[in-house]
């Protein structure tokens, strides 16, 4: 018998506390009592089902059987094979074909015999009989039961958290840094643990146990000990999705994201546009005193962001890309995504930038390659010299790091050899120079 007053306790702090759906836990509890009924009272081959009454935490069995005609059974010289007991109803017929079983009288009955209890009923379908209630388990039924809700609530709970979060992936989502592991960092995020892989975060970002951070959720994945959460920082939608929080116009739709061009941690390009008559793109992204565009910077650590007013004429719109440099003249080739532009010679090392990064952003901004002339005609830069050249630095950095973190772990397995070893070595290198000598 199970009190009525502490069920509906506990089914409380499931919904509340873990999230569970209410017909989850229902569908638990009956599949748990079906098991103890069966261990203790029920018979092998058995189809036990178990109706669970919330309101009077009453419980009521009953046995099925499937109903079959000779065309569904076996013969006598016919493998058996592997039978799922729960799932026979289903494994009857499969792709059109009838799959034969053999005929068990605890969970089959032959279909003249079910006729005469409904004359309407058809091969494949179930007849239920009532069984009579027990309330008193044994050690092991009860065992069993509590290892069937155990499971089931895990798994359910899991499923919970899942599409909590599956409807949150491509958004913003704050966690407390709950442990670091070599470069890789864990949130807490309530009901689950997200990570901030490595090459996901911002370089030169340094993260402190119990630091509050936000990031971008850009995958969620199924996973048989729960969703895999994967967390981004210098994803190009971090940036967008920081701004849709700032910036009601883009929130309500006035405003339009039209592309994003970023180097984490260093420089941002932001292409927005208006879609309703009198909105300012580029000031409502700004806000007053530079409020909004100041938060957004912020929490990039100080990042530069440049935001740039979309244009469908793209030698205009490269122009304004190439922004904080003034431009001459720009040739674009439609056809090969080619642009030619032309810059003053004060106005060189702004249209090149720090390391070629502005023209850099430029063209991932426009989706072309642009080379960059000075006024007598010289190219100067292009963008694609400038991206191999940052691909080849990136590349040694990443080695360097690698070796750097190599040398670390060796010297940690150095330091934690067993003294005994350590003076073994030792002793031995001086008995050779002994012998040497």
């Amino acid at each position: 018998m199970i009190d009525n007053k502490n069920f509906q306790s506990a089914l409380e702090e499931l919904l509340m506390e873990r999230g569970i759906p209410k017909e989850k836990i229902f569908e638990t509890i009956e599949l748990a009592l079906a098991a103890a009924y069966k261990k203790d009272y029920g018979k092998r081959g058995q189809i036990i089902r178990a109706e669970f009454d919330s309101k009077t935490a009453q419980s009521k069995f009953s046995q099925i059987k499937i109903v079959v005609d000779e065309s569904m059974l076996k013969g006598e010289d016919e493998d058996d094979g592997a039978e799922n007991v729960e799932l026979e109803k289903e494994a009857l017929e499969t792709e059109g074909e009838v799959r034969k079983v053999r005929f068990n009288p605890e969970r089959h009955i032959m279909l003249e015999e079910a006729k005469k209890i409904n004359p309407k009923i058809e091969p494949g379908e179930e007849l239920i009989f009532p069984l009579e209630t027990k309330d008193d388990y044994g050690r092991i039924a009860a065992q069993t039961a509590k290892q069937v809700i155990i499971q089931r609530i895990r798994e359910a709970e899991r499923e919970s958290v899942f599409s909590e979060f599956e409807s949150k992936q491509g958004q913003v989502i704050s966690g407390i840094v709950q442990r670091i592991e070599g470069r890789n960092v864990f949130l807490d995020l309530g009901r689950a643990t997200a990570i901030l892989p490595r090459e996901e975060q911002i370089r030169g970002e340094r993260y402190r146990i119990g630091e509050r951070i936000k990031a971008y959720l850009f995958l969620v994945e199924k996973n048989p000990k729960g969703p895999g959460l994967y967390l981004s920082r210098s994803h190009p939608r971090f940036v967008a999705k920081l701004f849709e929080i700032e910036v009601p116009e883009i929130a309500n739709g006035a405003v339009e994201i039209k592309n994003i061009a970023r180097e984490a941690g260093s420089r941002t390009k932001i292409a927005v546009s208006s879609k309703e008559e009198g909105v300012d793109a580029v000031g409502s992204c700004v806000g007053q005193k530079g409020i909004r565009v100041g938060t957004v910077i912020a929490e990039l650590g100080g990042e530069k962001i440049d935001i740039i007013e979309w244009r469908d004429d793209p030698e205009e719109f490269i122009a304004k890309s190439l922004s904080p440099a003034k431009i001459l003249e720009v040739e674009a080739n439609q056809s090969t995504k080619e642009a030619s532009v032309t810059v003053a010679e004060d106005q060189l090392s702004l249209a090149i930038g720090k390391g070629g990064q502005n023209v850099r952003l430029a063209a991932k901004l426009t989706g072309y390659k642009i080379d960059i002339h000075s006024r007598s005609g010289e190219m100067v830069a292009s963008s694609e010299e400038e991206e191999q050249a940052k691909e080849t630095v990136e590349s040694g950095d990443k080695k360097e790091i690698a070796e750097k973190e190599a040398q670390v772990e060796t010297a940690g397995e150095k330091a934690n050899e067993p003294p005994g070893k350590k003076d073994g070595e030792e002793k031995e290198t001086k008995q050779k120079s002994k012998k040497i000598k």
